[in-house]
């Protein structure tokens, strides 16, 4: 048997593997853009599966598809969505800049099994791809898949991340510890405190992403080729996204200017800055996880966080924050991503954005690392970690920055020099305030008080 078969298009024919189940336009697409061997998202080509689901069901309810075509392709693309058939979309990411071969990509492999399940000819063009452009089935795949994994991926990942955050709050939120600025000691802090700066981090990033969702979710479906509709039923788009709605569980609207969605990305790239908010939250949390558990002799030590591999390959007994720096890691990631898809969203050139496939790629990879990355920190990192309670409260007692409560009593100056000799001596601050001024024990103590000072006032 033969390991390729011969398959034609507008450009004349060309040799297919024999068992793929895309056609020429793919195989010229796989032949062209040999360039990086990355290959579109599964979550993406999930996101095509459901438009030309939903665009089936719309055609034949407005009368242009026949019922048995429009079943048809459902059924296989229900296939695809259950996630079969992902090895027949072998396009390169780095290809034409609109995605037609993409969109050709799953409208062949549709229309090949759709073809297979009955007697008559589904044709990749004239009915998977009825009253569509690959100019606006791209942009609504991008927006599609977006939008679903940020609701079913990323937001479930970090309402888990706040809620335990919450949890460790209720835990070891009374207990008090040296403040820092600069990297510096300042007046205490407790831990409530700064677990609750890292919640509302995580949960001012999270109803920022939730609003810009609302742009995502109105799609340019229905605009075709340059936004006017041409060769789409007028009643399309809205018949089209009431049908996606319900397919997918999550209600999306027609835009209401389909150049917009089409000539540019703006929606996209104002996603991508709410992710790149969040990735910098989750860096400023790593690297103060990584500071409060540094040592643990030589360091703050404040913390132990769960050991969970050895951390050196000829250093014995040693272990490292390795989920807070792979939560880093993760945030150089997505900052890295949102500078490309922001040059990307500079690419509407008139009518058409040509740079929508490296979009979709470095959008649904910033959802999904946000995602793994922010279930990662809650199990493996700020569930487990235990406070060292005896170098917490050491450092604090020892603490010289905890004379700024006596200014108001006995001035900067006097205050400045009883830090200097209790920071030079090594004594704790109580006791050289005590030696330093006419302040009884029982006055400094109510005064000191770390616990009182980190509820501010006078």
């Amino acid at each position: 048997m033969s390991e390729f078969r011969t398959e034609s298009d507008s450009m004349g024919e060309l040799k297919v593997p024999a068992d793929a189940l895309y056609q020429a336009q793919t195989q010229r697409a796989v032949n062209n853009f040999k360039i990086s061997g990355l290959v579109m998202p599964k979550q993406f080509i999930t996101a095509l599966a459901y438009i030309k689901q939903a665009a089936a069901q719309s055609n034949y309810e407005l009368g242009h598809l026949s019922q048995q075509k429009a079943q048809l392709i459902e059924r296989a693309c229900q296939e695809i969505i259950n996630g079969q058939h992902l090895a027949h979309f072998p396009i390169d990411v780095f290809q034409t800049g609109s995605g037609t071969s993409t969109n050709m990509n799953a409208n062949e492999v549709i229309a090949t099994l759709a073809s297979s399940y009955g007697d008559g000819t589904i044709h990749p063009n004239d009915d998977v791809n009825m009253g569509q452009s690959s100019n606006d089935v791209i942009p609504t795949a991008i927006a599609v898949s977006s939008v679903i994994n940020v609701v079913y991926e990323l937001f479930p990942a970090l309402e888990q991340l706040s809620q335990t955050l919450e949890r460790k709050k209720s835990e070891i939120g009374e207990i008090v510890k040296t403040g820092r600025t600069h990297l510096m000691d300042a007046m205490p802090v407790t831990f409530a405190q700064t677990l609750n700066t890292w919640q509302y981090q995580v949960d001012t990033a999270m109803a920022s992403i939730r609003h810009s969702l609302e742009g995502v979710s109105a799609l340019a479906q229905g605009g075709t080729a340059v936004g006017t509709g041409v060769n789409a039923d007028p009643l399309f788009a809205e018949q089209f996204c009431k049908n996606l709605s319900a397919n997918v569980g999550i209600r999306f609207v027609p835009s209401k200017n389909f150049f917009y969605n089409i000539g540019s990305q703006d929606a996209i790239v104002s996603l991508s800055g709410q992710l790149k908010v969040l990735a910098v939250a989750q860096m400023k949390i790593a690297n103060d996880l990584r500071w409060m558990n540094s040592g643990p002799l030589a360091g703050l030590g404040e913390i132990e966080l769960e050991a969970l591999q050895p951390g050196s390959s000829i250093m014995p007994g040693k272990v490292n924050p390795v989920i807070p720096e792979a939560a880093a890691m993760v945030s150089a990631q997505v900052i890295g991503n949102d500078a490309t898809i922001t040059i990307a969203g500079q690419s509407g050139n008139f009518e058409l954005n040509v740079m929508l496939p490296v979009i979709a790629y470095n959008i649904l990879q910033s959802i999904e690392l946000l995602a793994n990355s922010s279930q990662a920190l809650a199990d493996k990192a700020l569930r487990s970690f235990q406070v060292k309670q005896s170098n917490i409260d050491k450092a604090l007692a020892k603490n010289p920055i905890l004379v700024t409560a006596l200014n108001p009593v006995i001035g900067y100056e006097k205050a400045a020099k009883i830090a200097k000799q209790a920071y030079q001596s090594g004594q704790p601050i109580i006791d050289v305030a005590e030696q330093e001024t006419e302040l009884s024990r029982n006055e400094l103590e109510t005064l000191l008080n770390p616990a009182k000072l980190t509820q501010g006032g006078l």
